[in-house]
């Protein structure tokens, strides 16, 4: 047994496909290496926790660490490891949409697992992960176990099996927060309600979505940046003809593309949170990333794309 051990995981974009994957159309989501979470074990007198939420005795962690308090009990058990100081450091901003909860999750297992010197299969991960999860969210789609856990896209449909591809595009990646709490339930509740208005209408975009991440995934396997900056900024104009974006993410997002970004949208549930913006090379991406602080985001992010 190691004296000390190590589990590391990324972040998680959904890239495409937003509100639109509801409804049965694809979506698109990838690791994204520009944040990311570590998890340090070492033998204690007690189960203790060191975080940025709460640092203690495990036993008296608060309500929203019970998952983890539930993950480690469960790999302690199986794996008969002592009692523990885990010590936990990320860089992945929490309710962003970014995979914070399932990267604890997949960090931790893999320091478990390292700690005792034992392999660590997929399969086996994603299982204490998806434990970790159904505590934190009730009923995961398991897209952020599995994407914080790889190490390329996922195509997911609702009811199919994920499908992996490669991450073959000569691009960077800058991802900013608006700093305005993203309203997931809401855009979604709103979406549902615009359905029962304008059926036909609001189903044209949602099937116009799905039609750009299938496009989305072609361009990003033929390596063509300029037209996944395109489909990405056309998806973002039916997002928000869908009404799932508001004023601060339209200025940020059309900034953007005045700096020269091949595309831009926002990311996740929308109404605030983050977005993404596609750019050429390195030398773009800090220019944009440099007039975006100066108008206001509150972090970003930054990964380079390609092989």
């Amino acid at each position: 047994m190691e004296s000390q051990s190590v589990g590391q995981a990324t972040g998680k974009i959904i890239l495409m496909g937003e509100h639109a994957v509801v409804y049965g159309q694809p979506a698109i989501a990838f690791p994204f290496n520009g944040t990311g979470i570590r998890a340090f074990l070492k033998p204690a007198n007690k189960n203790k926790i060191l975080s940025s939420h709460y640092s203690g005795l495990l036993e008296d962690a608060p309500k929203q660490l019970n998952n983890l308090q539930q993950l480690t009990a469960h790999l302690q058990t199986d794996l008969h490891t002592p009692n523990f100081e885990l010590v936990i450091e990320s860089t992945i901003p929490s309710e962003r949409g970014m995979g914070s909860s399932a990267a604890v999750a997949v960090a931790i297992t893999r320091a478990f697992f390292n700690w005792v010197k034992h392999d660590l299969s997929q399969e086996k991960l994603l299982h204490y992960v998806n434990f970790s999860e159904k505590i934190a969210h009730g009923s995961p789609s398991g897209i952020d176990a599995a994407t914080t856990s790889g190490s390329q896209p996922l195509l997911f449909r609702k009811g199919e099996p994920f499908e992996t591809f490669p991450l073959n595009i000569d691009a960077f990646l800058l991802v900013a927060d608006t700093g305005v709490k993203g309203q997931t339930r809401i855009a979604v509740a709103d979406v549902a309600q615009r359905l029962t208005e304008q059926p036909q209408e609001t189903m044209e975009k949602i099937t116009h979505l799905g039609q750009l991440v299938l496009q989305a995934k072609e361009a990003i396997i033929k390596n063509q940046p300029k037209e996944l900056g395109r489909l990405m900024t056309a998806a973002q104009k039916d997002l928000k003809n869908l009404g799932v974006s508001n004023a601060r993410l339209d200025q940020f997002i059309q900034l953007s593309l005045n700096a020269g970004a091949l595309g831009a949208k926002l990311t996740g549930g929308g109404r605030g949170g983050c977005f993404l913006v596609l750019c050429q090379n390195e030398t773009q991406a800090l220019a944009i990333q440099n007039k975006l602080q100066q108008a206001g985001v509150v972090s970003t992010w930054m990964q380079r794309l390609g092989v």
